[in-house]
């Protein structure tokens, strides 16, 4: 475990005891690492919670140490005193790890005896929902040769004997806000092309809500798009925004009223909520809600930033082998499951997909997963089309700008011995919309996923005579359990998606990549102290 520096003392031990909370853990944790100013002592719980949460940072607050915030939930109402003994009465004795537990009980009646001055009451600690610092030091004259040590000083060189769960608060303590209540940097857009980081206020969850410190969040053209021109169809900027709305996080705080997630779960985050439960929400289709919450359209923010509250109705838990950056992923992920459930796909299929972008091959992944045996891909990119093949394409067609849609379905159908059964159009392009309709076979299914022009020229009367259904893909919905399942078992594997990161104070460069054109999925990490996966 890592944790703060012990200067002056090495020889300390410590009791963290929280008996109201967990009455069956109570043990001393000891190690002789603190020789080289390493902390490996903590409540077994927290230490529990810390492996949850796959960190065991720790934050040194004089002589006392702090979990990590995301773990603080466990002792975050908890109340003690810090009893320092002096070497002079109880010298400079290191515990073993074998020892740890008759030690324990020992240590425990020794200080907190009636007869010995140690057990009276010295100070006491008091942890505040808002806060992540203790500071402050106490001398208590009526004991000789003994002090409370609350912040950088202690009274002499000894040991801290023991934190002892107490019931009054006092105002010898001091409470100091910790970084995170001063860093909440976000990626806001305030007109078009003003794209800014800037900090926020942290939110405060509702009792539905938690919040969340965000890891990982994928920048997606939508976000490229609004900050280009200011708006996507009818959904236009008005005021600030942040951006983001692929991402995930681990759980800070809950809502008085969730019950399916703790502090230290990490989880996906599905960016549409209903605000209302309309017919739409009814019926399943809660995407098509017209009064829906969704991250990062106007007028609602986005969740690209240090710190965000979220319905925790939607986020969902992530399993132990699955990183966050794949749970990012889960929400372009979840276009490409939509957009194959809507064309039909399933066993045997012959699949067209027009559009090698990120959408383009998620929709290549989930189609393959559920049973199509041939699938074409189609782009301009040399290098997108060679990822496709990798993923599993069974045939990439590059596209010429001169190439007629007619000339590119028939070149789709001789490539996979018949036309396909279903054309999945990812460009919004409306040649490639075009192609797609003509090169999908009589009685199938041309779903429309890319954002285009809102007036386009395509062959309708070619589609009507032929029976091919045209179908439109807003978003998604009940997907996250799938997507999850599917990454979960290796079925489809994202990762090979990512081909750049960047921190989230490098956001503007970040987003100039995306908008380049470079690479398939830029993801930026917004957790200061985790830059990895």
């Amino acid at each position: 475990m890592e944790g703060g520096t012990i200067r002056g003392w090495e020889t300390a031990d410590y009791l963290f005891s929280q008996d109201a909370l967990c009455p069956d853990t109570k043990r001393i944790y000891s190690s002789r690492d603190y020789l080289f100013n390493k902390v490996t002592v903590f409540h077994s719980c927290l230490l529990s919670a810390c492996e949850k949460r796959r960190s065991f940072q720790s934050v040194c607050v004089g002589h006392y140490v702090l979990p990590p915030y995301s773990v603080q939930e466990e002792v975050r109402n908890a109340v003690g005193r810090l009893i320092w003994e002096c070497d002079d009465i109880q010298g400079s004795e290191t515990f073993s790890d074998d020892s740890e537990n008759e030690h324990s009980d020992r240590a425990t009646s020794e200080s907190i005896s009636e007869e010995s001055p140690i057990g009276q009451q010295c100070g006491v600690l008091t942890m505040h929902p808002s806060c992540n610092m203790v500071t402050g030091f106490v001398d208590i004259g009526s004991l000789p040769n003994r002090g409370v040590c609350f912040g950088d000083r202690p009274s002499s060189t000894g040991r801290l004997r023991q934190f002892v769960p107490h019931t009054v608060e006092c105002p010898v303590s001091l409470l100091h806000k910790s970084d995170m209540d001063l860093d909440n940097l976000s990626v806001v857009l305030h007109s078009q092309k003003d794209l800014r980081l800037e900090q926020r206020p942290i939110p405060e969850p509702g009792p539905n809500d938690v919040l969340l410190q965000m890891h990982s969040v994928g920048i997606c053209g939508s976000d490229v798009h609004y900050w280009q021109n200011g708006r996507i169809g009818d959904f236009v900027l008005k005021k600030p925004m942040v951006l983001g709305h692929e991402a995930s996080g681990t759980v800070l705080k809950v809502g008085s009223a969730v019950k399916h997630l703790q502090m230290g779960d990490r989880v996906a985050i599905e960016p549409g909520v209903p605000r209302e439960m309309d017919e739409f929400f009814k019926n399943g289709r809660y995407n098509l809600s017209p009064t829906i919450f969704f991250c990062a359209t106007p007028p609602d923010d986005g969740n690209l930033s240090r710190y965000y509250t979220h319905n925790a109705n939607f986020c969902y838990k992530l399993p132990d082998n699955l990183t966050f950056e794949e749970g990012a992923l889960i929400e372009p992920l979840s276009v490409g499951i939509h957009a194959c459930r809507r064309a039909g796909v399933t066993l045997g299929s012959i699949v067209l997909i027009c559009g090698a972008g990120p959408i383009g091959l998620v929709s290549l992944l989930v189609a393959k997963a559920m049973g199509a045996s041939k699938v074409a891909i189609t782009d301009l990119s040399l290098e997108r089309l060679s990822m496709a093949k990798e993923l599993g394409a069974d045939f990439t067609v590059t596209v010429a700008k001169e190439d007629s849609p007619q000339s590119l379905a028939q070149t789709v159908g001789d490539l996979l011995g018949a036309p396909p059964t279903m054309t999945i159009e990812c460009t919004g392009v409306e040649s490639s919309v075009q192609t797609a309709i003509y090169a999908t076979q009589s009685g199938g299914v041309v779903v429309l996923v890319g954002l285009g022009k809102e007036m386009v020229t395509v062959p309708l009367v070619n589609a009507a005579a032929r029976e091919v259904d045209i179908r439109g893909v807003f978003r998604y919905c009940n997907t996250w359990p799938m997507a999850i399942a599917m990454l979960a078992s290796g079925k489809v594997n994202v990762k090979p998606l990512v081909t750049h990161r960047f921190p989230l104070e490098q956001a503007l460069q970040a987003f100039e990549t995306t908008k380049q054109g470079i690479g398939i999925k830029v993801m930026l990490k917004c957790d200061k102290n985790d830059q990895h996966a």
